[in-house]
């Protein structure tokens, strides 16, 4: 019995901590010059961006983000893999609000 909730408990500290890594990495994010994008990736953002402008780019660990502004001001980012595969998309503001608190 005791191993049994041993077992359990190391499993719970484990996906605990995988889950508080990927978060740390995921808020990891630098910007970085449209040069040192991969071309795949800049391929890709300017599909998604459907003639709205990159703001800028962000990498986040092995992902790239470009942020756009859309015509009514709100911006958006998309993210990539290194290989220009769409990841998700996400309000800008809403991020950055989130990450005050």
């Amino acid at each position: 019995m005791k191993t049994g909730k041993m077992i359990i408990a190391g499993l719970v500290a484990a996906s605990l901590s995988t889950a508080v890594t990927a978060q740390a990495a995921e808020e990891k994010e630098q910007e970085i010059k449209a040069s040192e994008v991969p071309t795949a990736v800049q391929t890709a953002a300017d599909n998604q961006a459907k003639g709205a402008k990159i703001l800028r780019w962000e990498k986040e660990g092995d992902n790239y983000e470009a942020v756009f502004a859309k015509k009514s001001g709100k911006e958006i980012g998309i993210k990539f893999n290194a290989d220009g595969k769409f990841l998700s998309k996400h309000s800008e503001s809403k991020e950055h609000q989130e990450k005050k608190y």
